[in-house]
């Protein structure tokens, strides 16, 4: 039998008072991870210009300095002083600077306390360089052989890689590295804020191991040394006492930093939908081809001028008393200005190469290009550097080290669980105390000791350190190129600020610093060898 089809009747007029209803899509709700960043992201920015922000602390620095004064706070302990290596034993009080001596300090000290603050003459010197890279079109053109030559699917691992090994050169990662992979990504199609902070991750919160030597690792190692000496002065630690953790802790952070990248920084961006390059398809034009040459030629001779003035026994840029080149030498001390030669040169040769320089007027004016474009950051730095001088004229930090300490040692735990509440004690200390020297200096002879005595060798004590040492550093503002990295991001988001910045970071952070603590803890418990 047919089937029927029964027509179904037109709607009919809709009565007054009468609705309709259709169906409503929702969109899925988001995942609690990402309604966190989000809220973390709103509230920070939120929060004042960072100008503001930290002429607010300044405020608070110098009202808290004053009732720790008026309270009589002080610590004692044992500290090596990293210029000698003597031990000895410290008091420390806090300072206040409401008084007299304070007002004083405050007043006079505000030139010194700019011209002192290292940032400031990094970023300025390295910039030359790189200005003139960049105006020649160095830059582009090797994102562009980069994008060609590299496979896709890697370049996320290969950027964090170089990130986390740029700190054999100091702080250039943060001043070149960072804003090249953002470039890169926008140049692959995709967010430039993705790969900004996957550079950041590698250089930051990685930045306390490598695969190489390198110059923070000397002065650790001596510290530890003069620690070790307490208890035992037939013991020492060589360079190498955390190579293989190192290495290890390199592999493994460099996957965990692009898998966060991949799976949770850049799906949580979505699309870029600012301004894009030109697609950079295909192989290179003949005037970059011809470029590159000439900027190959530029990085050997400099490289050729430096090692001669290196390598050779007795060389200038030796230790003059113990001819050392790693460690405290004119060559590591005068590191970034390598850096900005190599830069200028293969920057200058490029666009002669390439036609994009035409003469020295166009060098001068790339340079002054990017000093200009500093001017804003330049001015931050002056306000964070009047913070860090106050801060460290309180004695607060130290007071706050000393005190940690003391909980941990007196809390009668064991080895491993010792070595733990170490780690956590350093990862709450470095948002508020982020260089790496100072931090040891008061720990180590506290720590190093006392763990021995648990049979607990120094060597796992230095690795501790160097866990809880590194993630913080890609949130805390008081890193010192934390706004730059606020700038570099607003070059893509006009809108972003602090809270952006903190909130692309923090899953990077709680994911380092939970499997670096994983490995620590299994490479502690396994007994595997730190170095040799």
């Amino acid at each position: 039998m047919p089937r029927r089809t029964i027509p179904l009747a037109p709607p009919g007029p809709v009565r007054a008072g009468e609705t309709t209803s259709r169906p409503v899509r929702r969109k899925p709700a988001k995942p609690f991870m990402e309604r966190m960043l989000d809220g973390v992201e709103r509230v920070g920015n939120k929060v004042p210009h960072p100008v503001v922000i930290f002429v607010l602390l300044i405020g608070l620095v110098i009202i808290l300095s004053h009732v720790f004064y008026m309270l009589g706070a002080s610590v004692t302990y044992q500290a090596v002083d990293p210029q000698t290596g003597e031990i000895g034993e410290v008091t420390t009080r806090a300072q206040s600077l409401l008084t007299s001596d304070g007002i004083r300090f405050m007043f006079t000290g505000v030139v010194q306390n700019f011209m002192s603050f290292n940032a400031v003459g990094v970023i300025i010197v390295a910039m030359l360089g790189v200005g003139v890279a960049e105006e020649a079109g160095l830059i582009k053109a090797l994102i562009h052989k980069l994008v060609n030559v590299a496979p896709r699917a890697a370049i996320t691992y290969i950027l964090v890689f170089i990130g986390i090994i740029s700190s054999i050169a100091a702080d250039a990662g943060y001043l070149v590295l960072i804003p090249l992979a953002a470039a890169a990504f926008l140049s692959l199609g995709r967010h430039p804020l993705a790969g900004l902070a996957a550079s950041f991750a590698g250089v930051a919160a990685v930045f306390s191991v490598n695969i190489l030597i390198k110059p923070l690792d000397g002065i650790l190692t001596g510290i530890t040394n003069d620690a070790i000496h307490i208890l035992d002065p037939s013991r020492s630690i060589d360079l190498t006492a955390n190579f293989w953790f190192s290495v290890a802790s390199v592999l493994l952070l460099t996957f965990a930093v692009a898998f966060v990248t991949e799976k949770l920084v850049e799906p949580r961006l979505g699309a870029y939908t600012g301004e894009r390059p030109p697609a950079v398809e295909g192989g290179m034009s003949p005037e970059e081809s011809r470029g590159l040459r000439f900027a190959g030629y530029g990085v050997l001779a400099t490289l050729a001028v430096f090692a001669l003035l290196t390598l050779p026994p007795g060389a200038p840029l030796r230790n003059p008393e113990t001819g050392a080149i790693v460690g405290d030498s004119p060559f590591m001390e005068g590191l970034i200005v390598v850096i900005t030669i190599l830069f200028l040169a293969a920057g200058w040769l490029y666009g002669i190469g390439a036609r994009t320089i035409r003469s020295t007027v166009d060098v001068v004016s790339a340079m002054e290009k990017a000093v200009r474009g500093l001017a804003g950051l330049i001015f931050l730095l002056f306000v964070i550097s009047q913070f860090l001088a106050f801060f460290t004229y309180s004695n607060m930090a130290t007071l706050a080290a000393v005190n940690l300490g003391d909980a941990l040692e007196t809390a009668g735990l064991g080895g491993l669980t010792l070595l733990l509440g170490f780690l956590g004690a350093i990862v709450i200390l470095d948002l508020i105390m982020t260089g790496a020297i100072p931090k040891w200096a008061i720990f180590a002879p506290v720590f190093v000791p006392l763990l021995m005595r648990l049979n607990v060798e120094p060597e796992a004590v230095l690795a501790a350190y160097r866990v809880g040492d590194g993630p913080m550093n890609a949130i805390t503002p008081l890193n010192a190129y934390f706004a730059l990295i606020v700038a570099f991001a607003q070059k893509y988001d006009p809108k972003a600020g602090v809270g952006t910045v903190i909130a692309l970071m923090l899953p990077y952070v709680l994911i380092v610093l939970v499997l670096w603590v994983v490995l620590f803890t299994v490479w502690h418990l396994l007994g595997l060898p730190w170095g040799f």
